[in-house]
């Protein structure tokens, strides 16, 4: 049964959205992904939104763009955490879409990455497991670890090479 839902209002948010499952397999949990237009078909999303439960999920990530609605339609049927990812968009840069995140009345919150941050919204969804997970913890501990190995590899090499060859 898969944990986190994964949904998009149109296949041109998939390689943000990707980001997140990669985050996800990565770590180990299980997720649904799909592609529910909130406008388009929103007898489609009211089911889904309000099976999600049903089906496990644990945390919705949802990704928009523009009026970005899915979100916080989520948010509104769906009773667990739901993390927003804004799209970056032709017309205003993404801040539309971030706006019609982060704005959300009270009592409705979503959590809200940055534009196309697709994998802080997969972190995100894993910190939350990892609330009720011990073992989920601990992989989180050691990605941040390889996080910061990696980092520490990367000064290495520029001291090693001097500033100026890098």
């Amino acid at each position: 049964m898969a944990q986190v839902g994964i949904v998009m209002g149109s296949d041109s948010d998939m390689p943000v959205m990707a980001k997140a499952a990669d985050i996800l397999e990565e770590l180990g949990i299980s997720y649904e992904m799909r592609i529910i237009s909130a406008h388009r078909e929103p007898d489609v999303f009211f089911e889904y939104a309000k099976t999600a439960e049903a089906k496990g999920f644990k945390v919705i990530i949802a990704g928009a763009g523009m009026a970005a609605h899915l979100p916080g339609m989520c948010a509104a049927i769906f009773p667990m955490p739901v993390i927003g990812i804004p799209m970056h968009t032709t017309s205003l840069g993404g801040r539309d879409s971030l706006y019609s995140i982060v704005q959300m009345p009270s009592g409705i919150p979503v959590a809200t990455v940055a534009i196309n941050g697709g994998a802080n919204a997969g972190i995100l969804a894993a910190k939350i497991l990892a609330v009720s997970d011990r073992e989920l913890l601990n992989r989180l501990k050691d990605y941040s670890n390889s996080l910061k190995k990696g980092v520490q590899a990367k000064d290495e090499r520029l001291q090693e090479a001097g500033y100026k060859n890098y």
